[in-house]
């Protein structure tokens, strides 16, 4: 991959034209793209997939975050106007810092998710991979409004979801085994993470009597508002989506077209590249834009 001029010009980069990011460790945030896609058919999308150093969840934080840092730079270099982290560890990771430092709108999944939550209830569930709930970011957020919460890790659902295990015996056996012991006085169940909502229908079997809640429409519904209120929303745009990933381009186009999702445009980008990128866009100051 050739080195990108980082010193973008800040129109076109924020344009309305411009595209909005989104990135997740692998597939899984293809869930909240699909549900940008169907909020906002007249946006274009670049979708980054790091699917050559998934999963996130078993990693350290300080690791993911310094992934989302090269991946945003990497975004940013292809003048996007807004970033979605649509990958709940990489939220807890990195959203704050990301917010605070780009030049451009950054959106997590996490606070949506709550707030679709609450809706039913204050008994809340919440799986997700182990670096979310070591993170207690669910917890402590949920707890703040009111919420009696129950959590518990579930490493090896992304996992099964990036080998394509969605509804079958195995997904059946491993679902099952994290989730028996969830309490029935739940009201909802929190899929605290983008790869959880294609193993929809096998919770479904398994935990019946709650409402699952996945954060890509409502991630979707607060992204499309807000490029309204900045001036950003596109109108005139094909929807039209570029995929970048870490690994292996056939592998990934052959998983991502069970998403629905166009993966005409497929491109493998070599992690010492991205790694160098990252490098390159710390050592620059950002004019961070206007809120």
């Amino acid at each position: 991959m050739a080195t990108t001029d980082l010193h973008t010009d800040e129109a076109s980069r924020q344009g309305a034209s411009s595209c909005v990011g989104v990135f997740d460790s692998g597939v899984g945030g293809l869930t909240v793209l699909t549900a940008l896609r169907d909020a906002m058919p007249t946006e274009d999308f670049i979708y980054f997939g790091d699917t050559g150093r998934t999963p996130y969840g078993s990693k350290p934080q300080e690791m993911v975050a310094r992934f989302a840092e090269e991946i945003s730079a990497f975004l940013l270099s292809k003048q996007v106007k807004a970033i979605v982290i649509a990958c709940n560890t990489a939220s807890c990771a990195a959203l704050d810092k990301l917010s605070r430092t780009l030049p451009v709108p950054v959106f997590g999944v996490i606070d949506p998710a709550i707030d679709a939550a609450l809706v039913h209830g204050k008994r809340i569930g919440v799986i997700g991979t182990s670096g979310t709930i070591n993170s207690e970011a669910y917890q402590t957020r949920l707890s703040a409004r009111g919420a009696h919460v129950w959590s518990k890790a579930c490493p090896l659902l992304a996992p099964m979801v990036e080998e394509g295990l969605w509804d079958d015996p195995i997904a059946q056996l491993v679902v099952r085994h994290y989730l028996e012991d969830a309490p029935k006085s739940l009201h909802s169940l929190i899929l605290g993470c983008t790869h959880y909502p294609v193993l929809k229908n096998v919770m479904s079997r398994v935990v019946p009597w709650v409402n699952l809640i996945d954060s890509a429409e409502s991630t979707a519904e607060v992204v499309r508002t807000a490029l309204h209120q900045k001036g950003l929303a596109n109108t005139r745009g094909t929807g039209a989506i570029r995929h970048f990933v870490t690994g292996d381009a056939s592998s990934y186009r052959l998983l991502a077209s069970r998403f629905g999702v166009d993966t005409s445009s497929v491109t493998a980008i070599d992690v010492a590249d991205l790694i160098v990128l990252g490098q390159q866009f710390a050592a620059t100051p950002q004019q961070r834009m206007p809120a």
